[in-house]
Formats: C-alpha cells, structure tokens, sequence
C-alpha cells in the first residue's frame, strides 16, 4: 500500500482527506497556554475569530516528532510506502524534521517530498500524487513525478490587511504606517523559480484592484498545466477571492465554486483576513 501524506498547511477539509484517504499530520497553534491542533480542535473560522479577541499573537509550530516517529514505524511493521508532502522548506521546519526521523529508520520505502510551496499549492501536489496511487503508480514513481511538480508549482497572495505581519514582527512601525497610509496591498509569491521555496513579496500595488490585476497576469504570462486545476485561496472571508475568481473567468479560465477553498491558522497567521490568492502548475 502507498501512504499518500501530508500536514494541515495543505488546507484540506477532514471530509476531503477521509474521501482521498490521505494521512494529515496536524501542525499546532498556540494562544499563550493555549496550544489547538490546526482543523481538528480548532476550525479555520475559529481561528481568525479567535486572534481579533486574543491578547497575545499565535504562534505556529510543525507536527511533533512523536507523529512522524509513529507514522513511518506503522509504515515499516505494514511494509507500506510512504510519499509525504509538507510545507515548503523554506517556510516551516517540517521537512527537515521529517527528513532527520526519517534517516533513523532503517527501512527505505518512505519518501519525503520538499514541496516548495504551501496551502493551494500542497494541495495540488498531494491530490496529483493520489490520483497516481489509484491509477496503480508505487512511491518511488510517485515521488519522483512530486520532485518534477514542485519546480512548477506557484503561488501569488494578495494580502488585504498588513496588520498580522507587523503583530509577528515581520514588518517595522514605519513600513506598517507608510504602507497602510499608502494602501498598499503586498503580493506575496513563492516558487521553486524566484524564491527557492521561501514566501518573499514581489509587488507592492496600490489598491486590491490593482493587486488582483498583477496576479491575473501573471496566471496569462505563466499560463497552466491544463491538466490541474486552479485553485483560488482566501482567508475568512470570500469576498475578496470570488472577485479574484471572476477576473480570471474573464481572461479565459476555468474556476468552479470548488477550486475556492479557505487557509487556515498555519497561513492565516501570517497574511491576516481577507487575503486572497492563486495556486497553480505550471505548463
């Protein structure tokens, strides 16, 4: 059997992963003493509720050792093969972890993947790899194809508000005022491409109308593997993302009501409410 896996940064739904039968390893979110697990004893909706009231700033952190340790020594005693798929490198420690447990079992059918990416991104790697398990593909095919996807592989977020990255403390007193005076709506990206896995802002456009008209074309200048879906991402709320959706109707793709899909705390505690974004493969 191939374990198709991954953690709670890829934004599925607990009905999606029980109906695609993929293992999630949730990452945890902390309120001060309070620590919940992402999408299992606290929902994306209860997490942004949650930070508006909280009186400290959440802070996120990979699944636990103790979850790998368990999943590849089941893996091993099943003789199963395992892909898994974790949050980019370059954003969480998670695939370094999972890398180091990994190198302490003497058993070499377990595959970690860098996926380079996040959220939307994750997603379309990890539902690729399981439509290659049902078609009858073994890990190491799969996990093969997964190192070719994830140099192509991007995603573009419009950030509404910039107020979570000056609470984490990614952005100083005086970038916070100028950019909020100057309604400036930072595109973030991340691709094997132009930033090796790592979340950097690319552009910095005035306005969200602006700022959705940058990610539009892009999506035509880099257009996608027609084989794989869109996926547009937001966070709370969807007004932002059905707007986004509409634009790239309108230059001639396809979004279904499905390819809309919510991120939750691991992601949202850095690009704040009403964020919007765009995950594709490229051609």
């Amino acid at each position: 059997m191939v374990i198709i896996a991954t953690d709670s940064a890829a934004d599925f739904e607990l009905q999606e992963l029980k109906e695609m039968n993929i293992t999630c390893l949730p990452m945890s979110v902390s309120f001060g003493d309070q620590v919940f697990l992402e999408n299992i004893s606290i929902t994306k909706e209860e997490f942004f509720e949650k930070i508006e009231t909280a009186p400290s700033f959440p802070k996120t952190s990979q699944p636990s050792p103790a979850m790998f340790e368990d999943l590849f020594e089941k893996a091993r005693i099943n003789g199963d093969e395992i892909v898994y798929i974790p949050l980019s490198s370059g954003i969480s420690g998670d695939y370094q972890t999972a890398v180091a447990i990994k190198d302490t079992f003497d058993y070499d059918k377990i595959y970690i993947i860098d996926s380079l990416t996040c959220t939307g991104g994750q997603r379309l790697l990890v539902e690729e790899a399981v439509r290659m398990r049902e078609a009858g593909a073994d890990g190491k095919t799969i996990a093969e194809e997964m190192e070719r996807l994830t140099k192509k592989t991007v995603i573009y977020t419009v950030m509404d508000t910039l107020e979570y990255l000056y609470k984490n403390g990614r952005m100083s007193n005086r970038s916070y005022y100028i950019a909020n005076l100057g309604r400036i709506k930072p595109i973030m990206h991340c691709s094997y491409d132009l930033s090796g896995g790592k979340a950097i802002v690319i552009a910095k456009p005035f306005g969200m109308a602006r700022a959705m008209r940058y990610v539009t074309d892009r999506l035509k200048a880099e257009p996608p593997d027609p084989r794989h879906p869109i996926y547009v991402m937001y966070s709370y709320d969807r007004d932002n993302a059905i707007k986004l959706a509409e634009r790239i109707r309108k230059a001639g793709f396809v979004i279904e009501d499905r390819q809309i899909v919510p991120v939750g705390a691991v992601v949202g505690a850095h690009v704040g409410r009403n964020a919007c974004a765009i995950s594709y493969i490229k051609a």
